[in-house]
């Protein structure tokens, strides 16, 4: 709760996003991240992506003022299991049911679906920052929730968590960063000669026999999103069973948010055989979603990196985020960025076993980042 000599506050859970006021809701962050606006968070809920029977019951943190006026909010989830979040935490699950505990329900303060570094805290008053901090924690407290977990965070909210006494978590993603670059070429000409003919001999072999569509705003029709929900539905049931978005959430991201999207769809002849969407931020380029119905040699990476760092180039943006995980991204020149996440664990033992194991991990992933940073495809100066 705020301070005796702070002005009144009023925290809640609300019951969703869409059920608060979209200009309210974005006049808490900058808009650079699009995946804390109010338009993606509230299209999950309207798409069905999230809530009953999803797993992700949304229960926004919201901290108000006497007069009802939002000061600071987080977008926060029940989940009653660990998928699409890509923190994997599924063997803490499984400790502590072993124990006899039931990690499920637990709070998550996320953007479903989506490994994209952000603000977890919407507010732009740190004390009503730490406000949410205290907020997730009383709610763990009072239902008996066994854990509050806040992943991608932006590092610079991440001193805030720690301050309240939360567990660090560090991972690795491979971003790609645009050095003023005037074209691909332009990128091309850093790295190392081998490296330089190998992107130039997938890039031509990708595309052989294909013409390749970039759309955006109105020009992305609903065939085109019919398109590119069989290519997200091949993906899905490949990686995690069934697909995270349904179908009406496609619809909703081209109703709500054509501006903010490029889509790049393959073709042979008429056909479209695969395709990858992209979200435009303030200075980023975010590949979220790609899929294929034939196998093509190469055309995962030019949809999903090579042209990704043309659109960036092109549009003057800072870098490209090409989603979580993926080793095979350092050849082609997306360098390892640290992640973060942080994590309270109510039960002081099971605290203890977390952070214990947080710690050989760190070392771990601080050898693994050490060996990525001396791997990377550029040419040495001279």
């Amino acid at each position: 709760m705020a301070e005796a000599d702070s002005p009144a506050r009023t925290i809640s859970l609300g019951t969703g996003v869409e059920a608060v006021d979209a200009a309210a809701w974005d006049a808490l962050h900058d808009g650079s991240n699009p995946f804390v606006g109010h338009a993606f968070l509230s299209l999950l809920e309207d798409s069905g992506s999230v809530g009953p029977g999803t797993g992700w019951q949304a229960a926004p943190l919201l901290v108000e003022d006497a007069a009802g006026v939002l000061l600071a909010a987080a977008p926060a989830y029940l989940k009653s299991h660990s998928q699409g979040e890509y923190v994997f935490d599924q063997g803490w699950a499984d400790a502590w049911t072993r124990a006899g505990g039931d990690y499920y329900p637990k709070l998550q303060i996320a953007a479903p679906f989506t490994p994209v570094p952000g603000p977890r805290l919407l507010a732009p008053d740190s004390d009503d920052a730490r406000l949410l901090i205290r907020a997730a924690e009383t709610v763990v407290r009072q239902n008996g929730l066994s854990s509050a977990h806040a992943t991608f965070v932006a590092p610079d909210q991440m001193q805030l968590f720690e301050g309240a006494g939360w567990l660090v978590r560090r991972d690795i993603q491979f971003h790609f960063a645009n050095a003023g670059y005037a074209s691909f070429d332009d990128f091309l000409a850093t790295l190392t000669s081998a490296k330089r003919k190998q992107l130039r001999k997938e890039r031509a072999r990708a595309v052989e026999g294909l013409r390749i569509e970039e759309l955006t705003g109105d020009a992305i029709r609903p065939e085109h999103w019919d398109a590119m929900w069989l290519f997200y539905q091949d993906t899905g049931a490949r990686k995690w069973g069934q697909p995270y978005l349904t179908r009406a959430a496609f619809d909703l991201i081209g109703a709500r948010m054509a501006e903010q999207v490029v889509l790049l769809l393959a073709y042979d002849d008429a056909r479209p055989v695969a395709g990858a969407l992209h979200f435009v931020g303030a200075d980023t380029l975010y590949g979220r979603y790609w899929g294929c119905l034939v196998d093509i040699p190469y055309l995962h990476f030019e949809l999903c990196y090579y042209r990704a760092i043309d659109i960036a180039i092109e549009r003057g943006l800072a870098r490209v985020e090409a989603g979580a995980q993926g080793g095979h991204k350092l050849a082609r020149g997306y360098g390892p960025v640290a992640t973060w996440s942080a994590h309270f664990i109510a039960d002081p033992g099971f605290r203890r076993a977390v952070a214990d194991f947080l710690e050989q991990e760190r070392r771990a992933e601080e050898a693994e980042m050490d060996w990525l940073e001396g791997h990377m495809p550029f040419r040495r100066a001279e």
